[in-house]
């Protein structure tokens, strides 16, 4: 009886989350794991100083952080200040024969609308919420994002991606970049500056950029300025298009090309689900 009474008092601790999840700013939430940051979600507007006002935006992560303490991301980089931490946007938005861009924020916005869920648990840490695509005042998609984070273990973090978009009203037509059928647009993540940087796909060590080359994963990874970390995307098999064509950029840019040089509709009532996992780690 008494070793009965000692394991149940022991309950609450043995089940005690490592995750916590905190506000750090009126525009952000960040999520920790004993104590040291994971990522951080920018759920309002960010635009820093000296930055062009068309550059505000949200609906996005960074920093995001090796399980070492590196920031692996980068965030309004001057050689492309539309880029932001890990993001999921489109250049060419069409919509009733007008094209916008959500890549870099022309004629249509990301907003968010709404939490779903912050869960803690001693396995996982749970982050759900619904953003809106807006052009003008008017809601155009709504976006379903639900992000699970995993304990590191030896050095490398998983990150679980669920991401949904339905047209709302009417239907709502997304492609990658025209231009010399480069294909980019979709899950993407901006790395923070770094030396010594090498990709890596299913297929070797990728020596030169490359446009549209189907993988199944990539990784990018460096000398950051506190260390050597890097970030790998697993498409998830059941995605369509798989294994999608990539946009690979030794200056610091991987991003699975979906649905590339085609067309995607999205229509109301049919939500187009999409997976990824990131792995982020220390060599």
């Amino acid at each position: 009886m008494r070793l009965l009474l000692l394991l149940l008092l022991a309950l609450p601790a043995l089940a005690e989350s490592p995750f916590h999840f905190k506000q750090v700013s009126a525009s952000s939430f960040e999520l920790s794991e004993n104590g040291q940051p994971v990522y951080v979600y920018n759920f309002g507007d960010m635009l820093p100083a000296g930055v062009p006002e068309d550059r505000r935006r949200c609906c996005y992560l960074h920093p995001v952080y090796a399980p070492n303490g590196v920031v692996v991301t980068d965030d309004f980089p001057k050689d492309h200040y539309h880029h932001r931490g890990i993001f999921w946007t489109w250049p060419v938005v069409t919509i009733a024969g007008k094209e916008y861009s959500l890549w870099d924020i022309r004629g249509i916005r990301a907003r968010f609308e709404r939490w779903v869920r912050r869960e803690t648990t001693p396995e996982s840490a749970e982050l759900a919420f619904e953003n809106g695509w807006y052009t003008g005042g008017k809601r155009v998609v709504r976006e379903a994002v639900r992000i699970v984070a995993h304990p590191a273990v030896n050095g490398r973090r998983e990150l679980d991606f669920t991401l949904s978009f339905e047209a709302v009203g009417v239907p709502v037509s997304l492609r990658g970049a025209p231009t010399n059928n480069k294909g980019y647009g979709g899950f993407s993540v901006r790395f923070a500056p770094r030396e010594q940087t090498r990709v890596t796909t299913d297929a070797g060590v990728e020596r030169k950029d490359s446009n549209m080359v189907p993988h199944p994963w990539a990784q990018e990874e460096g000398l950051f300025a506190k260390g050597r970390a890097g970030l790998r995307i697993d498409i998830d098999p059941s995605n369509p298009g798989y294994p999608n064509g990539w946009c690979l950029r030794h200056y610091g840019f991987l991003g699975v090309n979906y649905p590339g040089n085609d067309t995607l509709t999205l229509e109301p009532g049919k939500p187009l689900v999409l997976r990824y996992k990131v792995t982020v780690f220390a060599p």
